[in-house]
């Protein structure tokens, strides 16, 4: 636990910390304050439950699992706080330096990482059952520890796959790609091939392309940063550079919508649902939406996952469910945690997300279920290759992402920069943002 950062901050909001109180969620009372820690019958223990899912199906999926675990376990009673949908990094720094965080935090990994390294959050490794830790997806297990410590129970994630139009390819000539990965030379001969007219190879939203790039860069062998702890830095190597300048290269060549490139992923899927692109790469949980939003007519195909020299490698940045490590029933916590990662829970909750389950039965248990719906079995094979990036362990990481790389990113596609001007301001812009 970092001790001194923590009491530093506790220090920092001790004026503030009345307003804390005030700012908490409707029903984020002090875990500590409730039930009696036995998980008695007779006085039930309250865990707080904090959760951001904000899509109608899994807030109704997330609801039958705790009214469940409830009826199931009479001595303790969980209840659901809904997150705020925007700037949850500000609450739970409001939530922690107060003294009113709730008991489970649900977040994702690339978020919840800062909290764990300044020490509000508890260790699972040994509050949670040895069935459920086996069970996860060791690349993905890799992503949630920090320190030796597993810092939340990974139970959902995306992989960035790309969904085709079958028809414009096969009028293009173009064979659709089958098996378990597509290089990305594959991709751009597909695209230079699509692209006549009005008409381009890909759309790809990339007004923030930071994700996309530094998890598709993996498969290239990419990391971006070197050293450990509080030494870590950004350090540009040409296998960073891959990812950026093979998209780059097909921008220039005219086979990827200019006007996508300013916009969000979702924005471009009116061009590809017009027919104007024949590709369009995107998160997979994408997959939901394009089902009941493409046309009728139109027969679209996820493609197999992107490969680099590498391999299909793409960063696991899960969706994670943490506890406090001030939590007065740290044990009834990690039982409902226990509960919802069982098997047809995380089914559930990934069927209702459209996303990727992060345990092997899980997966397994989804794949079969998925298995004759279109686009669901490349999507689950994407999640093969799945590994914890480096840059999730680094202090400062979303500050520099937000800031320095997708800005530099955007200038790069654009043309305003070059590659070896984007590698400057990449590394020297860690040492601005963190200096």
């Amino acid at each position: 636990m970092n001790k001194l950062h923590r009491s530093a901050m506790l220090l920092a909001a001790a004026s503030v910390t009345a307003l804390a109180l005030t700012s908490c969620s409707p029903g984020a009372s002090d875990p500590g304050s409730s039930g009696a820690a036995t998980g008695d019958p007779a006085t039930p223990v309250e865990i707080t439950f904090q959760s951001f899912s904000d899509q109608p199906a899994a807030i109704a999926a997330t609801k039958e699992i705790v009214d469940a675990f409830n009826a199931d376990n009479p001595g303790i009673t969980v209840k659901i706080v809904q997150a705020p949908t925007d700037s949850l990094d500000d609450k739970l720094t409001t939530q922690f330096v107060g003294g009113v965080a709730p008991d489970i935090i649900h977040y994702e990994v690339l978020g919840i990482v800062p909290f764990a390294k300044d020490g509000y959050l508890a260790d699972l490794s040994d509050l949670l059952s040895k069935d459920t830790i086996s069970d996860i997806d060791p690349g993905v297990l890799d992503s949630v520890t920090v320190d030796d410590q597993v810092i939340g129970a990974p139970t959902e994630l995306q992989t960035y796959v790309v969904f085709a139009n079958k028809k414009l390819l096969e009028a293009a000539g173009v064979t659709v790609p089958t098996g378990d990965s597509m290089t990305w030379d594959e991709l751009a001969e597909i695209a230079k091939a699509t692209t006549a007219g009005d008409v381009h190879g890909i759309t790809w939203g990339m007004k923030s392309p930071t994700a996309a790039f530094m998890s598709l860069g993996m498969g290239f062998g990419s990391s971006y940063f070197t050293g450990k702890g509080d030494d870590m830095k950004v350090e540009v190597s040409d296998a960073d550079l891959e990812v950026p300048n093979r998209v780059k290269a097909m921008i220039d060549a005219g086979s990827v919508d200019p006007i996508g490139v300013t916009q969000s992923g979702s924005e471009v899927l009116a061009t590809f649902y017009a027919g104007k692109a024949a590709m369009t790469v995107q998160g997979s949980y994408q997959i939901a939406n394009i089902a009941a939003d493409a046309p009728a007519d139109m027969d679209w195909v996820v493609l197999p996952p992107l490969a680099g020299s590498k391999g299909a490698v793409q960063a696991a940045n899960p969706q994670t469910l943490s506890i406090n490590i001030d939590s007065e029933h740290q044990k009834e916590a990690a039982t409902f945690i226990d509960y919802f990662m069982s098997t047809d829970n995380l089914v559930k909750m990934n069927v209702a997300d459209g996303l990727i389950p992060t345990t092997t039965s899980a997966r397994a248990a989804l794949e079969e279920q998925t298995k004759e719906q279109n686009g669901w079995p490349a999507i689950m094979t994407s999640a093969e290759g799945l590994a914890g990036p480096v840059f999730l362990q680094a202090n400062g990481f979303v500050r520099w992402k937000d800031t320095v790389a997708t800005p530099g990113f955007q200038k790069f596609l654009g043309g305003e920069i070059d590659d070896a001007q984007l590698k400057s301001e990449l590394d020297t812009g860690w040492a601005q943002v963190n200096g």
